[in-house]
């Protein structure tokens, strides 16, 4: 027998609407499989709700295996909302280099000041009151709600997103999908541990419920899975192919001081990595500027020597190539106009590595001094 779609049904046992049976199943599972992650409390403990908002903020676009290191890091740095919202914004923004999706790091310092300021240091306990806070956005909102405070309310990312296509057999494509996939999740969210049911449909799509090879033999929701039953469960969620990202062209400048010190710039608040530093660049266009007009813009007068090769790197909506240019310069060198000087600092080499650098420039500077 075959499936609309062409799949072969499999013969089991005849499905159970997925409802009450399905929750249970899925916690028994995660009390024993749960993964051990630093931000999670043991069953019976309640969360700290801080600990959860800075996990759900660091995992956003960014995988489990990355976020633990910076988190940990964070962590003993600013290990309150306090703590961070006394902090100094160029110290997030250093400390977050290499996580990407900058806005994150100043939304978050943002966020704890207004929990500080406004709450009194406290988190609001409900996903609307949570909702209003700076970067703080619909699933993040649920996610910190659930676990947090136990709250009945719904995150569904990427992996809750998988798990209920599948359980369900959801033909529709994403993002066209999304809408009924929140009121699927809904529909099983449980009153009494919500957090934990949330957190077992990540840790189900995580591990068991993966994308192209999903483990049906070991997933406690077989019986219940529409799409294995029709053989489908690889082809879902169906999604519209991606158009190929443009690429952006630029021009980024290397000034090696002869004490040792590099030039580096504050990029302006608003934008693509904001607040962020940089080498001095041109502005980022739709093709390459000649090498003389490039040179229009240098940071400080020099003999620039051209870099072999490009520096390439891929942003969420496009693909950026940077050519570079390298000088060595006198310890009184003057910038020109062009590099924004009340933007710019002398950094010493040894230092770069903590400086709040994202990872384009980090590429950038260790391409042109890979001679040097």
């Amino acid at each position: 027998m075959r499936d609309s779609v062409g799949a072969v049904a499999r013969k089991q046992l005849p499905l159970r609407p997925a409802g009450p049976d399905t929750v249970a199943a899925l916690l028994d599972w995660y009390d024993r499989e749960r993964r051990d992650l630093p931000w999670r409390m043991r069953r019976g403990r309640r969360a700290d709700p801080y600990k959860v908002w800075l996990s759900e903020i660091m995992l956003q676009q960014t995988t489990v295996k990355a976020v633990i290191p910076f988190y940990e890091k964070f962590l003993l740095r600013w290990p309150t909302v306090e703590a961070l919202a006394a902090a100094d914004l160029d110290d997030v923004l250093a400390a977050w280099a290499g996580l990407g999706y900058y806005s994150r790091a100043r939304n978050l310092h943002k966020c704890a000041q207004v929990v500080v300021a406004e709450h009194g240091g406290r988190f609001p306990r409900t996903e609307a009151e949570l909702g209003t806070l700076p970067g703080i956005g619909p699933y993040t909102a649920a996610a910190v709600a659930a676990i947090a405070f136990g709250e009945a309310a719904t995150p569904v990312d990427g992996n809750i997103e998988r798990v209920v296509s599948r359980l369900f057999a959801v033909r529709r494509p994403l993002p066209a999908a999304k809408r009924e996939i929140k009121r699927l999740a809904e529909s099983l969210t449980p009153q009494r541990r919500a957090g934990d049911f949330a957190q077992a449909m990540m840790d189900l799509g995580a591990t068991v419920c993966s994308p192209k090879r999903p483990s049906c033999l070991v997933c406690p929701l077989q019986q219940d899975c529409h799409a294995h039953a029709l053989g489908i469960e690889a082809q879902l969620p169906v999604k519209l192919a991606r158009a190929e990202r443009p690429v952006r062209f630029g021009t980024a400048f290397l000034a090696l001081r002869e004490d040792g010190h590099v030039l580096v710039r504050k990029r302006r608040e608003a934008g693509l990595l904001g607040g962020m530093l940089e080498i001095p660049s041109t502005d980022w266009g739709d093709d390459w500027l000649q090498a003389d007009l490039a040179l229009v813009q240098q940071p400080v007068r020099a003999d620039w020597w051209a870099v072999p090769g490009v520096v390439s790197h891929t942003f969420t909506h496009f693909r950026l190539e940077l050519q570079l240019f390298r000088a060595i310069v006198p310890v009184d060198t003057s910038m020109t106009f062009w590099a924004s000087p009340e933007r710019c600092r002398w950094v010493p080499r040894h230092e770069l590595s903590n400086a709040a650098l994202p990872s384009v420039m980090k590429k950038a500077i260790a391409h042109a001094l890979r001679e040097h």
